[in-house]
């Protein structure tokens, strides 16, 4: 990834200007790192095999629910605002040129396991020396320091502890809904790489950020990995409740589901007059304390009455009590929310075909910034591009 002239950009960039990476990612922790990157200005080179590509290409592309246009929803969300190259770095030539690529990039991200850059060459050690600037990322399960276990979304989230926390019980573990592990080496890897970018600014060298899935699921446990340390104790599964506070669960309704949660000790009166639950309004349940011994006896109560209306009608007269509760939405629900759609969570990418793709937006919210959403590449589009743009070289590679 390099950064062009400033005469060059056409838009603004939390990127500070538009930074170049190649991208040497598959699957998910390292393309959603790219596309987030990507998607704040910087222009991504994703490094391609001939004729095969990236894995994620061929995921779903043939399953009519989840693909348009031959184009599965993998590669059609994380390969948005990059272009692609196809390269064989296992051969001279292919490696050669990469690493002429890399003499002008500003950063080059990888999630291959670990050792494999070392054995092609292109780890740090050996970019440095072709460009002293660059600065590598490398997302693996384990880090730089580990070599023999395999890594993948739902293992990760075993080895953290993240599942013997989530769930009803302790007998029945169960991983986020969403690849939790994947996603957050993601987002500690953008944290990494622009840590580093401003590093560099100052220090006129480059670095190589070591993301670790597992080191990033324990950095996520946070408070509870101290109260583990302070007490010796395992934490177990409490579902939709809390260690803390009472009441604070999920609640069936006519219709669905509500949460409420009732952590300021004021809103727990609030609470009382709004569901009228005059006979839990005892000296002992006024306190955090006392509810806490109450626990069953007060998410029943609560239980009875929220199952005799709709979620809508309680959730109108919880926030007229200013009590702080919400529904469990289907993503159908999700993708109506009045203020995802006011911010532009929901985007439509245009496809070649004329046919466009809702997915969700970018989070980062910058000022001064033009947000741009473009199609995925298809596979070697801007081969020929790059070379000439990044090296004033022409180049063909055959792609039939």
């Amino acid at each position: 990834i390099r950064r062009p002239p400033r005469s060059t950009l056409d838009r603004s960039s939390a990127a500070s200007d538009v930074y170049k990476r190649q991208d040497l990612t598959h699957m998910l922790a390292g393309p959603y790192t790219t596309m987030i990157l990507a998607d704040l200005g910087a222009e991504v080179v994703k490094i391609e095999q001939p004729k095969t590509g990236d894995i994620t290409r061929n995921l779903l592309k043939d399953d009519p629910k989840y693909s348009l246009d031959g184009i599965g929803a993998y590669h059609l969300t994380l390969g948005r605002n990059k272009k692609s190259v196809e390269l064989d770095l296992k051969s001279d030539q292919g490696l050669k040129l990469f690493k002429e690529l890399v003499s002008v990039a500003d950063v080059v991200v990888d999630n291959f396991s670990q050792g494999v850059t070392k054995r092609l060459g292109i780890d740090h050690e050996n970019l440095k020396d072709v460009n002293p600037k660059i600065i590598t990322c490398s997302i693996s399960g384990f880090g730089d320091t580990e070599v023999n276990r395999p890594a993948y979304d739902n293992l990760i989230q075993g080895y953290a502890g993240a599942m013997s926390i989530t769930g009803t019980d302790k007998e029945n573990p169960v991983k986020s809904g969403i690849p939790i592990a994947d996603l957050g080496a993601g987002l500690y890897a953008v944290i990494g790489i622009l840590s580093a970018i401003q590093s560099r600014e100052k220090n006129d060298s480059g670095e190589h950020v070591d993301i670790s899935m597992l080191d990033t699921q324990v950095s996520l446990l946070t408070y509870m990995a101290t109260m583990h340390f302070l007490s010796g104790e395992n934490p177990e599964p409490i579902g939709n409740q809390h260690m803390n506070h009472v009441p604070f669960n999920s609640y069936r309704t006519s219709d669905g589901f509500i949460q409420i949660g009732v952590v300021a000790e004021d809103f727990w009166p609030s609470l009382i007059e709004a569901l009228d639950l005059k006979q839990l309004d005892t000296e002992e349940n006024k306190l955090r304390i006392g509810r806490l011994k109450n626990r069953e006896n007060i998410d029943q109560a609560v239980q009875k009455v929220f199952i005799t209306k709709t979620t809508e009608h309680w959730l109108k007269i919880l926030q007229e009590h200013r009590v702080p509760c919400g529904p469990i939405n289907t993503l159908s629900e999700t993708f109506q929310d009045a203020d995802l759609l006011k911010r532009k969570m929901i985007i439509e990418v245009l496809q070649d075909s004329g046919a466009s793709v809702k997915m969700p937006g970018n989070p980062v919210k910058i000022s001064n910034h033009d947000e741009e959403f473009r199609r995925s590449p298809k596979l070697g589009e801007h081969t020929s591009e790059i070379f000439k743009n990044w090296l004033d070289k022409d180049i063909s590679v055959d792609q039939d």
